[in-house]
């Protein structure tokens, strides 16, 4: 004798049950005399419904039976939701590339305006170079000019020093 589920099943629903004797002596699929709960999925309708959507399939008939139809629908409708997936998928993928692109504008932009600064402050500081750069040339100049002052004074003292000795 076969082992077999002692558990109702309902339709379209599995069973998991585990696998064991009543007398919870033995564990497996042996043949015994008493029956055995098994631990594998049952389906209540049975395996004809299966086998002659299988036949369909494989024998490529194209009739109007329901099961045929079910399968059909079935595929187009796993076809519409694949459809309508990759088309959100898609709707999201350009959503963040505008924002990407947004980002990277508002970046460009706050670059820009930070290179506008740096060349200002470039700008004042080559002005400022120049300015400083012209008042040493003023100050070496007159510092050119006193010191040779410095010096005809010097020269002059030291004169009137031999002339007093």
């Amino acid at each position: 004798m076969m082992a077999q589920c002692q558990e109702p099943v309902h339709p379209d629903r599995f069973s998991y049950l585990g696998c064991f004797n009543d007398d919870d002596s033995a564990w497996g699929f042996e043949e015994q005399d008493h029956p055995v709960h098994c631990n594998y999925p049952v389906l209540e309708t049975g395996f004809s419904e299966l086998e002659e959507v299988l036949s369909q399939f494989q024998a490529g008939s194209s009739s109007g039976s329901d099961v045929n139809n079910r399968a059909v629908y079935s595929m187009d409708e796993r076809k519409q939701r694949r459809m309508d997936s990759n088309r959100e998928s898609a709707r999201r993928s350009r959503w963040r590339k505008k924002r990407h692109l947004e980002n990277l504008k508002t970046e460009s932009n706050r670059l820009k305006a930070q290179n506008r600064e740096f060349k200002n402050r470039f700008n004042t500081a080559v002005c400022l170079n120049r300015t400083v750069r012209r008042e040493n040339e003023r100050l070496k100049a007159e510092s050119l000019v006193l010191w040779a002052r410095l010096c005809n004074l010097s020269n002059i003292f030291l004169a009137r020093q031999l002339m007093m000795s």
